[in-house]
C-alpha cells in the first residue's frame, strides 16, 4: 500500500442531450411514478468500475452513451410534477451530465493508495436531488497516467432498480463496441402497464408500515458516521462450492452466502440469545407478478422479504435451515402480495397521500438487523467497451450499518465480493470468523 495522494482534475463538465431523431425536444410527455418507484430510495446511487489500459477513448464512450440513452428516455428526463401536483418524470430529453477528469497517477497505484476510499469518492459526480433541473443520470470518465480508465456513474433510484441499470450498462457497452445503437435492444418502458390495480383495489397486507413509513414502521438507531466501518470480503469459488455442499440440496449462491453472512454477523454482534434479527432482502418482482412483467422493463420492480429468527435459533440452526427460512420469506413475495401492493399504491394516490419510503438514511444502524442487495445478476462480463470487461468494481462508502451488497468478483471467476458496513465495535470479531463454517 502506497501513501501517495492522487489528484483528480476536472477537465470538462457538460450536460449532453441524446441525438435526434430519438429526442423529443418539443417538451416531452410526463410519466407518473409507480408504487414501486415511490417505495425505492429517493436519491442517487453511485457505481464505479475500472479498466486497465488499453481502454477506448472518451469520445467513443460518450457517443455510445448518448446513443444508448436515446433508447432509455427516463435517464435523460428530469423530475417534475403533473397538473395535479404529483411527482413524475418529465420525458423532455434534457440530457445527462458528462464529466471528464484526469488523475496524476497510474491506475494500479491509485487502487492501493493509503486512502483509496477518499480517492473513489472523487471518481463519480456529486448529484443533489434538491437542485433544480438536476440530471437523473450522471457519469464521470477519469483517465489515469497509464491510460487506464475509471467510469463512475450516479443514477436517481426513483428512475430504475439494479436490474434495469445492469441492462442499460450492457446497452451502453454494446453501442460503444459497435459504434452505433443499431444492435441495442429497446427496453420496455410502459410504467402504467406494470402496475395495474384491481377494480376495486383490495390491499390485503400492511404496506403502509412495510414498504412505507407509517405509524408502526420499525425505527432503527443512528450511529456516528465514524463508527460505521466499510469492509470487503472475497468469497472464492471453492469456498462457495464448500458452502453449497454444507447446505445440501438446491441452493443458490445468493442464498448460501446470505445465510453464512447472517450467521457470522449475528455472532460478531454478540446479540442476546432471545433477541430477534431479520434481513431486508430485495426481491425482483418482474417474474413473480401475474401477469409477469418483461425482464427488460426499465424502472423499479423490487419489493422486500423479511426472513426473521431469534439469535439463538439462527446460530444453532444448520445452514440448510437458515437457507430455508430465507427461501420461505422470499416465496411470500408472490403474485398476490405484489397485486396487493399495487392496489395499496393506487388507493394512496387517489387519496392524494404522500408516501415516505422506508429506505434508510446515512447513519442508520440496522443492528440487530441487516439489509442486502444482490448484484449477482449484474452482467459484468458484458460491460465490455471493446477492450474487455472491467478489472475492478470500486465500492463507494456505504453509510448504513448492516447494509450488504453481494457482487460478482472482477478479480476471480466464480468468486463473490461482499461489501458491507458494520459498527466498528463488531468488525474485528466478524473478520476473525467470516470464513469459518462452524
Amino acid at each position: 500500500m502506497t501513501t501517495m495522494a492522487v489528484t483528480v482534475e476536472i477537465t470538462r463538465r457538460e450536460v449532453l442531450r441524446p441525438p435526434p431523431p430519438a429526442s423529443t425536444r418539443a417538451g416531452g410527455s410526463k410519466s407518473l411514478l409507480t408504487p414501486f418507484d415511490r417505495a425505492s430510495t429517493d436519491g442517487y446511487i453511485p457505481t464505479v468500475f475500472a479498466w486497465n489500459t488499453p481502454a477506448p477513448d472518451n469520445d467513443a464512450i460518450v457517443d455510445g452513451l448518448l446513443a444508448a440513452v436515446a433508447r432509455y428516455p427516463h435517464l435523460a428526463a428530469r423530475m417534475g410534477v403533473d397538473d395535479r401536483g404529483r411527482k413524475c418524470f418529465h420525458l423532455n430529453d434534457a440530457g445527462v451530465l458528462v464529466v471528464e477528469a484526469t488523475a496524476d497517477a497510474d491506475l494500479a497505484d491509485a487502487l492501493v493508495a493509503h486512502d483509496v476510499a477518499a480517492h473513489i469518492n472523487e471518481l463519480y459526480p456529486k448529484a443533489d436531488k434538491e437542485r433544480v433541473d438536476e440530471p437523473l443520470f450522471q457519469v464521470q470518465l477519469t483517465r489515469y497516467r497509464c491510460g487506464g480508465l475509471v467510469i463512475g456513474t450516479v443514477s436517481q433510484h426513483l428512475v430504475a432498480d439494479g436490474q434495469s441499470m445492469s441492462s442499460f450498462y450492457t446497452a451502453w457497452a454494446t453501442a460503444v463496441r459497435n459504434a452505433s445503437a443499431t444492435d441495442v435492444p429497446s427496453p420496455f418502458t410502459d410504467r402504467a402497464a406494470i402496475a395495474v390495480p384491481r377494480s376495486p383495489p383490495v390491499p390485503r397486507f400492511d404496506h403502509r408500515n412495510i414498504e412505507f413509513r407509517g405509524d408502526h414502521s420499525w425505527i432503527h438507531a443512528v450511529l456516528p458516521m465514524d463508527r460505521i466501518k466499510n469492509l470487503a470480503i472475497n468469497f472464492p469459488e471453492e469456498f462457495i462450492a464448500d458452502l453449497k455442499a454444507r447446505v445440501g440440496g438446491r441452493c443458490t449462491t445468493f442464498q448460501c452466502l446470505l445465510a453464512h453472512a447472517w450467521k457470522k454477523i449475528t455472532a460478531a454482534r454478540d446479540l442476546a440469545p432471545e433477541e430477534f434479527t431479520q434481513i431486508r432482502v430485495a426481491v425482483n418482482c418482474r417474474g413473480r407478478a401475474d401477469p409477469p412483467v418483461p425482464m427488460q422493463y426499465f424502472g423499479n420492480m423490487v419489493l422486500w422479504a423479511f426472513p426473521r429468527m431469534q439469535a439463538r435459533e439462527l446460530l444453532s440452526s444448520s445452514y440448510a435451515a437458515v437457507v430455508g427460512a430465507i427461501r420461505d420469506a422470499v416465496a411470500r413475495v408472490d403474485a398476490e402480495y405484489i397485486q396487493s401492493f399495487v392496489d395499496f399504491g393506487d388507493m394512496a394516490e387517489r387519496a392524494g397521500e404522500e408516501l415516505a419510503s422506508t429506505a434508510a438514511g446515512p447513519g442508520t444502524a440496522f443492528c440487530p438487523d441487516l439489509e442486502v442487495d444482490s448484484w449477482l445478476g449484474f452482467r459484468f462480463h458484458d460491460l465490455d467497451f471493446g477492450y474487455g470487461p472491467p478489472c475492478a468494481f470500486l465500492p463507494p462508502d456505504l453509510p448504513v450499518e448492516g447494509l450488504m451488497i453481494l457482487v460478482p468478483s472482477c478479480a476471480a471467476k466464480g468468486g463473490v465480493d461482499l461489501f458491507m458496513a458494520l459498527d466498528d465495535h463488531h468488525v474485528e470479531a466478524f473478520k476473525h470468523i467470516c470464513y469459518s463454517m462452524d
